[in-house]
């Protein structure tokens, strides 16, 4: 009856839209701060590994540190330990960063992932694409100085370069809005299968310290 009423009159009959759902209603991931953001990761559905892990790997470390390590996706000591670099190359970076005059808790540690890929493989692009957005988070509200990448991939997906790793080091790359000072070194899984490259890894957090000196 009521929209004959309206009809008659010519008037438009307006219909009350459904109210929009939570997950619709929810900040933005630039907008989370540190427990929301902890929240959202630990239950993200954004792409398939979620299916696979044992749970996701946040981050650790000093949330104001002037360091912030970041590497490519946890391994399966890390997606067993729910922390980012444990195990040999967890062991190897802490000693990386104690020759630096650096402590584990001194620097923030994330991956770009939060998930572990199976079987270790190469993160997907569009996994990587999906938990960006959680990295930027992080580094936004650390505000660190510098960022040290670890590891081809890892630099690739920051800088949106398909250059080699080789090619990336010894320079100062510029992260984000802010232009963070962005430097690249090899990953510590690396040089552990190739040892003969810990040189030129400590020529790189040589250079990442002056750099982080001029900040």
């Amino acid at each position: 009856m009521r929209r004959e009423y309206l009809q008659a009159l010519e008037l438009e009959s307006w219909v009350l839209r459904a109210p929009v759902s939570a997950s619709a209603a929810a900040p933005a991931d630039a907008a989370l701060d540190w427990a929301q953001l902890r929240e959202r990761v630990a239950v993200c559905t954004r792409c398939a590994l979620a299916t696979t892990r044992t749970q996701t790997v946040f981050g650790v470390g000093d949330p104001q540190a002037r360091w912030f390590i970041v590497g490519e996706a946890p391994g399966a000591e890390e997606d067993r330990q729910g922390e980012p670099f444990v195990g040999r190359a967890g062991q190897l970076l802490n000693a990386m960063l104690k020759a630096i005059g650096l402590s584990r808790s001194e620097v923030y540690i994330a991956n770009v992932l939060k998930c572990r890929p199976p079987g270790n493989r190469d993160p997907a692009a569009g996994e990587a694409a999906e938990c960006l957005p959680y990295l930027e988070r992080q580094i936004a509200l650390v505000r660190p100085k510098l960022l040290l990448v670890v590891g081809r991939i890892a630099a690739q997906q920051l800088l949106g370069t398909d250059a080699p790793l080789g090619s990336l080091r010894q320079r100062t790359h510029a992260f984000g809005a802010a232009a963070v000072p962005l430097v690249v070194t090899y990953h510590p899984a690396y040089l552990l299968r190739s040892p003969g490259e810990k040189r030129k890894a400590w020529a790189d957090l040589q250079y990442a310290r002056e750099v982080a000196a001029r900040v």
